[in-house]
């Protein structure tokens, strides 16, 4: 840690979450785990067929089922128009592709979309009826990869999806649902003129986020006509919009109480289930739960994209990086929606100064479950292409890997991805930490190799609400709408507790519902800590001013002349602790209590390097992990514990997704690895420790210098063990994950 000193009581402490004995005795509730009186138990068919239309469906038999209280199709759906509503880390979301990952209206697009559901007296009943609904398809061509979809030739999934970002639009429905691209300088000249070029291309397939508690919710839809949804999410504010607008009724005709979440890395960021519990429950009359199960999860809800990308990036001599040109082709999914194609583009060449580049990015629908957010969309895909291109340049030049990029990065007062200058950014510092720990220059045994890599994520700040009051005993409640993923409740604890001077343990925190405080954004785009962080220290400070007023009356002083030091209202030799100042809050003006609401646009990007050795059985091709590192600027670690958590875990993700993990279908469109079986993500026994180093340059915009920490550490992970692999073969790696089948057959070709 390098932040400059400060005489902070619990910033940067390790304290116990308030959660955490809940969670970890079983008593917390999740998304499956609630129970409302009278719930009826839900279940949903879905499409055997990745493509096809949908000629009828007879539910009758079903709904003659003794136990079977509801049955549920597509034609109880509004049409929902291309209306958009608030919703997701992307901010808005369509209507009628929102609609269709629900439920699906005349055609299916994916193996695993909904096309019914069930509400039932028990599960079992549930599982039973849906195996008499009858469903007359009209199979069609189907498209799986990028490269089958591209083609011009490809079977359209949309009438009505015409690319967007060309000059004119086209005479003729594309899967190509739009282009985007960055253009500045002559890039073509300087790569011509250069005198050290790589060109590669690199193919990634989609994988999941991995969350480990599947989607579920109860829904009651009242007699009244108001609902209540209970669900896990990472933005139950989300949630509400998403459903309400689905169901065609106002956001206030839904209250949606947040559950405890068991991981979401983005992918809890819509609505699967929701909308139609509430149709269930509305034709049942009681209480509906529906809970995917496993497969459900993996063939129906949505990964991050696979990739096919083409770069060629180019040095002058001495390592300055003078041109690039990369094209960025990314799955989709069933519909259009283009987050992941955005920020791909946007943040691919973000962390270098490049002065003559082109970047071209397409969105590419294709019969799989449409894409989302996966801590920090599209960037790990188009960084794997760029860093390794970096590592090809290192070698051609005869440069240390980390001196190239020193030489290269972007620095304070340079303009960073988002077109505004950088402000107190640490990337330098990082790099030279990096450099200085003893990984870098640990010897490395036979078959070994070690690579590294950069990346940077642009984080986010959007609307939070917070309110902070104080009970009669001076005990403090904060009450805020941002759902704990990463051990939010213990800093916002710490932030408050340290603004007002009192012990930790004093400082309470809810989760509240849609109903009981104002809007927050999703839990996303590494954005809770700093955003909602404001808004409870905001809060908490204009309690203090309540308290130095209540204070001044009480002592008869002015209550300008007031301080707030160490949890008391001091005025000369006098005094009144912030417990007393709350006993006598009835006789001195009644509750104490402050609310904030931030939309802080003022956030820092953030930069990590990762350090990575591997060992390669050159028998097998197996690849084993021998060491990692994890070098980031956090600005300043509110919870030192959970900071170090979020780097840990990114790696871990991105290094299963170099390694391991892809989505695999067959040739008839079905997913043939649709579990934690068959879809290996990696276990603890598969991992080395994985050392993190801080580096703190703080942000002067957030009261404690708060920067976003929980999406660059999926950044640079594929790269870098991209890199190690090719450092221990000797062979460019080029496709994602490095199975073992896939690296012998490289080391046989190369015999």
């Amino acid at each position: 840690m390098n932040a400059p000193k400060q005489n902070f009581r619990l910033v940067g402490t390790r304290p116990v979450r308030p959660d955490g004995i809940d969670k970890v005795t079983g008593k917390a509730i999740y998304g499956p785990d609630y129970v409302a009186a009278g719930m009826l138990q839900g279940a949903v068919l879905r499409s055997p067929h990745p493509h096809a239309k949908i000629r009828g469906i007879d539910t009758k038999r079903a709904e003659a089922l003794p136990g079977v209280k509801a049955v549920v199709t597509g034609a109880d759906f509004p049409q929902a128009g291309d209306k958009m509503v608030s919703g997701g880390e992307g901010g808005a979301a369509n209507l009628r592709y929102v609609t269709q990952k629900c439920m699906a209206i005349g055609k299916v697009f994916y193996e695993g979309q909904a096309v019914a559901a069930v509400a039932a007296t028990s599960r079992a009943i549930a599982d039973e009826a849906l195996k008499l609904i009858e469903v007359d398809y009209e199979v069609l061509p189907h498209v799986i990869s990028i490269e089958d979809a591209f083609r011009d030739d490809a079977p359209p999934l949309h009438d009505d999806v015409f690319t967007q970002g060309l000059a004119e639009k086209p005479e003729k429905p594309s899967n190509r649902s739009m282009r985007f691209a960055i253009e500045r300088g002559d890039a073509a000249s300087a790569i011509a003129g250069a005198a050290a070029i790589f060109s590669g291309h690199f193919t990634l397939q989609p994988v999941h986020q991995g969350y480990i508690e599947p989607h579920a919710c109860v829904a009651s839809w009242n007699a009244d006509g108001q609902g209540q949804v209970w669900c896990s999410s990472q933005g139950h504010f989300a949630i509400r919009s998403m459903t309400a607008g689905v169901l065609g009724i106002g956001v206030a005709d839904i209250r949606v109480q947040p559950l405890e979440i068991g991981g979401g890395f983005g992918g809890k960021t819509t609505i699967y289930l929701e909308p139609v519990a509430m149709l269930l429950s509305k034709k049942s009359g009681r209480p509906v739960r529906l809970a995917m199960r496993r497969d459900d999860v993996f063939r129906s809800t949505g990964p991050a994209p696979g990739a096919e990308i083409d770069i060629t990036l180019a040095a002058a001599a001495d390592g300055t990086l003078v041109g690039a040109e990369i094209e960025l082709k990314y799955h989709g999914g069933a519909f259009p929606g283009a987050n992941e194609v955005y920020s791909g583009v946007g943040t691919g060449l973000g962390h270098y100064k490049v002065p003559n580049a082109s970047i071209v990015g397409w969105n590419v629908l294709s019969n799989i479950p449409t894409m989302h957010a996966y801590r920090a969309p599209g960037a790990p895909q188009i960084n794997f292409a760029v860093e390794s291109a970096m590592d090809e340049l290192a070698h051609k030049l005869g440069i240390d890997p980390i001196d190239l990029r020193l030489k290269n990065i972007v620095r304070p007062g340079d303009i960073g991805g988002s077109g505004v200058p950088l402000g107190a950014i640490g990337y330098a510092e990082s790099l030279e930490a990096a450099k200085a720990h003893p990984h870098y220059s640990a010897l490395l045994g036979p078959n070994q190799g070690r690579g590294v890599a950069c990346g940077a994520w642009g984080n986010y700040g959007g609307a939070s609400t917070a309110a902070v009051s104080l009970g009669e005993d001076g005990s403090v409640l904060v009450t805020e709408g941002s759902p704990d993923i990463g051990g939010s409740r213990a800093s916002m604890a710490i932030m408050t507790a340290e603004t007002l001077g009192i012990p930790y343990e004093k400082v309470r925190v809810t989760i509240a519902d849609t109903s009981s405080i104002g809007f927050s954004m999703v839990t996303g785009g590494s954005r809770v800590t700093f955003a909602t962080g404001k808004a409870v220290v905001q809060a908490t400070q204009s309690v203090i001013a309540i308290l130095k007023d209540r204070a001044a009356k009480l002592l008869g002083v002015p209550a300008e002349e007031v301080e707030w030091v160490d949890g008391a209202a001091v005025h000369g030799d006098q005094s009144l602790t912030l417990a007393q100042l709350a006993a006598k809050a009835g006789t001195s003006g009644g509750p104490i209590s402050a609310e904030a609401m931030v939309d802080p646009h003022d956030w820092l990007p953030g930069f990590g390097v990762h350090i990575c050795d591997t060992e390669v059985d050159n028998e097998t091709g197996q690849v084993m992990l021998k060491r990692y590192t994890v070098v980031q600027d956090v600005g300043r670690a509110i919870h030192a514990d959970y900071v170090e958590g979020q780097m840990q875990g990114g790696a871990v993700q991105g290094i299963g997704w170099a390694l391991n993990e892809a989505y695999v279908y067959t040739g008839a469109g079905k997913l043939d690895n649709a579990g934690f079986l068959d879809y290996r993500m990696p276990v603890a026994s598969d991992m080395p420790m994985i050392d993190t180093v801080m580096v703190e340059v703080p942000n002067p915009a957030h009261p404690y210098g708060v920067k976003g920490v929980g999406e660059v550490p999926i950044v640079p992970p594929l790269a870098a063990v991209g890199n190690s692999v090719s450092a221990a073969t000797g062979l460019r790696m080029t496709e994602l994950p490095i199975t073992p089948d896939r690296v012998y057959g490289l080391l046989r070709a190369a015999e």
